[in-house]
């Protein structure tokens, strides 16, 4: 007789696992490695880290993943140091080297390039990237040999500083809007600097308004007695929204999908401004909502264990 396999029975997790994702990993790897740890039934990340690329992976697992989309639209900041003077295949360090140029730059012209790409700018998407055509990525063309057509995007740089410059080596840090190729980047300043670059380091240090302060490593994931007590809450993804409290009633009528005159509501501290707010009533977290003109509340996302009760 064969023996059945067991289905493996997953856990109902929900919260936010700030990972710092170690070289060589790809981001797919380190949230199925993460899932099994946790033992979670539902898990997804917010926006890819290339595998040499390191730093803060945010993780979502359960009622968070609801909420991921807002940090794939968020800014990043990243540090980054730029070799000069090499150009790859890939734009970064994993690629073959394609050309060698001398570098004779200052740290003045090197301020004076940097001007140039602050603010909004149109960058080319790399070849070396999961962008599809016809369904395919375009990476699998670039390993074919094959070279395609691509539209610029437009992206925002919002800052962009000198950290370190010892030749041939530039570090940078950047803060940028969602789509931006930080190896296109670091590729565009050393064309215009006349030596050509690629990236030889990348690390994430923010995600909208999640930082590097509270990362976990793989090791220290591993090593954890409790590894649950390592995630942080699902409203840790909805920070930079304001709070609204609801009273029971309230509450009721918002988890039943229903439109709430705030402005009639005494007991109820509207924001100033329309827009995305957090709902909770006292301590616990209802889902979003939409503050609509005459202080109206209209229910986004709502957390099902909320509903539930």
């Amino acid at each position: 007789m064969t023996q059945q396999k067991v289905k493996r029975v997953r856990d109902l997790v929900d919260g936010v696992l700030l990972l710092d994702k170690p070289v060589g990993l790809s981001s797919n790897d380190a949230l199925i490695k993460t899932k099994r740890v946790l033992n979670a039934k539902k898990a997804g990340h917010t926006g890819t880290l290339d595998p040499f690329a390191t730093g803060l992976l945010p993780l979502c697992f359960g009622e968070a993943t609801k909420f991921s989309q807002d940090l794939l639209e968020a800014d990043k900041t990243y540090l980054t140091t730029v070799h000069l003077g090499q150009r790859t295949d890939t734009g970064d360090t994993e690629g073959e080297v394609i050309e060698t140029r001398e570098v004779n730059v200052t740290r003045e012209q090197i301020e004076a390039v940097l001007a140039q790409f602050r603010g909004p700018i149109a960058q080319v998407p790399p070849m070396y990237s999961a962008l599809k055509r016809d369904g395919k990525p375009l990476y699998e063309y670039a390993r074919a040999g094959i070279t395609l057509e691509r539209e610029a995007r437009h992206v925002v740089i919002h800052k962009l500083e000198l950290v370190d410059y010892e030749a041939p080596f530039l570090k940078l840090e950047v803060t940028c809007s969602k789509g931006t190729y930080i190896r296109v980047l670091g590729e565009d300043i050393g064309a215009a600097l006349g030596c050509g670059a690629h990236l030889n380091a990348l690390r994430r240090t923010q995600v909208g308004a999640l930082t590097a302060e509270h990362m976990i490593t793989p090791e220290q994931l591993l090593a954890h007695p409790a590894p649950l007590e390592l995630l942080s809450p699902v409203d840790a993804l909805l920070s930079s929204f304001p709070a609204v409290q609801l009273t029971p009633e309230l509450a009721k009528r918002f988890l039943q999908g229903q439109r709430l005159p705030l402005g009639k509501e005494p007991s109820v501290t509207v924001p100033a401004a329309p827009g995305r707010v957090r709902v909770y009533l006292d301590a616990k977290l209802l889902g979003t909502g939409q503050l609509q003109e005459y202080s109206i509340l209209a229910p986004e996302r709502l957390i099902a264990a909320a509903q539930a009760q």
